[in-house]
């Protein structure tokens, strides 16, 4: 049975290790998105009406979290959108279904509560399946101009970003020190830090743009 609903403050810490055991080593050896979710709940930013869990028999398995972010068009009117991360599903339930049905069912939240439009970093091939396209094809860039191929854009009304240019701005809430994240981790019950092959495909479309 799988029921998708609210995160409660009494699923925090059981959250916080599913987001854990699910982006360790992905992307580097390690990770810091368990801390992230630990601090993001507190900024004016995050958006607890699209914070969600998905349990399977009474499990908890994924999760997803929004904030605000914000695009600024060539005229300087400011349009608040959203953002989404961390989102996951524990890596032995992974390529089931499960993530799409999260996504698919916070974007249609999302949509009720107004939001139109959400921006990701992600990988293309995980998210073109669920509507996202390049940022380029909708006019959205960073603040140095320019489209970076995991700047990704999901529009929930048709045509609202056509006809203006748009540079897209992420929340603060998405800052933290590396630092501090690292003692979070090491805080916790140790898990072996490894090198893998999606390390580097990160990497390399981390750093790649869009002409």
């Amino acid at each position: 049975m799988i029921t998708i609903r609210h995160e409660e403050k009494k699923d925090y810490m059981t959250v916080e290790n599913v987001i854990r055991q699910s982006f360790y080593n992905v992307y580097m050896p390690g990770c810091y998105e368990h801390y992230l979710a630990h601090i993001i709940r507190d900024h004016e930013d995050f958006i607890h009406e699209l914070d969600f869990v998905l349990e399977k028999d009474g499990k908890i398995i994924g999760n997803i979290m929004y904030t605000k972010a914000k695009l600024i068009d060539e005229n300087k009117n400011e349009k608040v959108v959203l953002t989404f991360g961390p989102v996951c599903i524990l890596p032995e339930y992974q390529k089931q279904g499960y993530g799409k049905r999260l996504i698919e069912h916070s974007m249609k939240e999302a949509y009720q509560l107004g939001y139109d439009t959400i921006v990701i970093l992600g990988n293309p091939g995980t998210y073109v399946r669920l509507g996202f396209q390049s940022c380029k094809d909708l006019h959205v860039s960073l603040e140095n101009g320019k489209y970076p191929t995991a700047l990704l854009v999901k529009t929930l009304v048709p045509h609202v970003l056509d006809h203006h240019s748009w540079t897209y701005y992420e929340s603060p809430a998405m800052a933290f020190d590396p630092q501090v994240a690292k003692a979070f981790d090491d805080s916790l019950e140790k898990m072996e830090k490894k090198h893998l092959a999606s390390q580097d495909e990160f990497a390399i479309i981390s750093r790649s743009f869009i002409e």
